[in-house]
C-alpha cells in the first residue's frame, strides 16, 4: 500500500472508520444497557427514555484505529498524527470517566489544558503577536472549542452531523496543504461520525456521552490548530473562527441568555440553538440538518479564507454579520417559560 496516493489514503481512513463505527456501536450499546450506563430522562433533556451513552468510545476507537492503521500500512510515519491522536485519546478517557463518575470542573479543565498544551507545543499554532501569548491563545481556543462541542451535544444527531461536516472540510484543506497525516485523522473522524449517525439519528438509540463529545471537539480543534500552524493572524485565527462558528455561536447564545435571565451560566437547560429551532417548529431531524448545513457553509468559507481564495476581510465580515443577525433572532425565541429558574441538573454530562 506504500504506493497509495494521499487521496486514497484519506479515503481508506474515512471508509474504514465509517464501517468500524457503524459495526462497533451496537455491541457498545448492548454493553451500556447491561451495565446500566444510561442517560436518564429529566426536565432539561429532550429524550424520554433511558438511553445508553457509550457511543463516543465507538467514534474514538474507529477514528484512532482507522487513521493509524491506514497510515502505517501506507508506509507513512507522522509524529504529528501520533501526538494529536494520543492527546485526543486522553480526552476520550477523561470523558468516559466523567460519564461513569462525574469529575470536578477543575480536574476536567486541568487534563484538557495539559493535552492542549502538548498539541500546541508539538504541532504549532497561528501567529498573531509573535510571542508566547500566541501559544496561550491557542491553548485557550482548544479548551473553549472542546467544551463547546460538549455543550452542543443536546439533541439527536446534531454533534455527529456537525463534526462529520467540519472534519470533511478540514480533510480537504489538509490534503491541499500536503498534510497527509492530518487529512487521514480528519477523514477518519468524519467517517466515524457518519457511521455513528446510523445509531444516533433521531430517534437515537445511543448517545456520544462526554467521552465522544469531548473527543470530537478536541480532535477538531487540535487538527485545525495543526493545519493552521504558522499562519498569519487573518488567515489563521479568521479561519479557526469560521470553522467552529456554529459551536461558538451556540455557547455564546446560552451564556448571554442565561445571564440576561439571571440564571447560572453553567446550569443546563433547553436554551441552545437546537432547542430554539425546535420552538420555531422544526423537527429534531430538521434541526440536525439545518445546523449541519450552517456548519458546512462556515467550514467552506474557512477553507477558502485559509487558501486565500476569496477576499478575506470582506468574507469574514459578511459571514460574521449574517451569523450575528440569525443569533439575535434566535436569542428572542422564548425558551424559559416552562423551566423554573431554580431547578437543578443531576449531572454535568446532561443537557448543558
Amino acid at each position: 500500500m506504500s504506493g497509495l496516493s494521499p487521496w486514497m489514503v484519506t479515503a481508506l481512513a474515512g471508509l474504514g472508520a465509517l464501517a468500524v463505527a457503524a459495526l462497533l456501536t451496537e455491541p457498545l450499546r448492548l454493553l451500556a444497557v447491561r451495565r446500566g450506563y444510561t442517560d436518564q430522562p429529566a426536565a432539561r433533556k429532550v429524550h424520554v427514555s433511558p438511553t445508553p451513552y457509550l457511543g463516543g468510545m465507538a467514534v474514538a476507537l474507529a477514528t484512532a484505529g482507522s487513521a493509524s492503521l491506514v497510515m502505517y500500512a501506507a508506509g507513512g510515519s507522522d509524529s504529528t498524527l501520533g501526538v494529536v491522536l494520543g492527546c485526543a485519546a486522553v480526552i476520550a478517557v477523561l470523558g468516559l470517566v466523567d460519564d461513569l463518575r462525574p469529575l470536578s470542573i477543575r480536574v476536567r479543565l486541568s487534563v484538557e489544558a495539559a493535552a492542549a498544551f502538548v498539541v500546541v507545543a508539538w504541532c504549532g499554532h497561528p501567529v498573531l503577536f509573535g510571542t508566547w501569548v500566541d501559544a496561550v491563545l491557542a491553548v485557550m481556543w482548544i479548551l473553549f472549542t472542546t467544551n463547546a462541542f460538549n455543550l452542543l451535544d443536546n439533541m439527536d444527531g446534531v454533534v455527529s452531523t456537525v463534526t462529520a461536516v467540519i472534519a470533511a472540510f478540514l480533510c480537504c484543506a489538509a490534503l491541499t496543504a500536503g498534510q497527509v497525516g492530518t487529512a487521514a485523522v480528519t477523514a477518519a473522524l468524519a467517517g466515524a461520525c457518519a457511521g455513528f449517525l446510523f445509531h444516533n439519528w433521531h430517534p437515537a438509540r445511543i448517545f456520544l456521552g462526554d467521552a465522544g463529545a469531548l473527543f470530537v471537539g478536541f480532535l477538531v480543534s487540535a487538527a485545525s490548530m495543526t493545519l493552521h500552524k504558522d499562519s498569519t493572524a487573518l488567515s489563521g485565527y479568521g479561519s479557526l473562527l469560521l470553522i467552529t462558528l456554529v459551536v461558538t455561536a451556540d455557547t455564546g447564545l446560552v451564556m448571554v441568555a442565561r445571564r440576561r435571565e439571571g440564571r447560572p451560566v453553567l446550569q443546563g437547560g433547553k436554551d441552545h440553538i437546537a432547542h430554539r429551532l425546535r420552538r420555531l417548529g422544526l423537527t429534531v431531524r430538521q434541526v440536525a440538518v439545518v445546523i449541519g448545513g450552517f456548519a458546512a457553509m462556515t467550514s467552506l468559507t474557512a477553507v477558502l479564507v485559509m487558501l486565500k481564495a476569496v477576499p478575506q476581510p470582506v468574507v469574514l465580515i459578511t459571514v460574521v454579520a449574517v451569523t450575528a443577525i440569525v443569533w439575535l433572532r434566535l436569542l428572542r425565541v422564548p425558551v424559559y417559560s416552562a423551566v423554573p429558574a431554580n431547578s437543578t441538573q443531576s449531572s454535568p454530562s446532561e443537557a448543558a
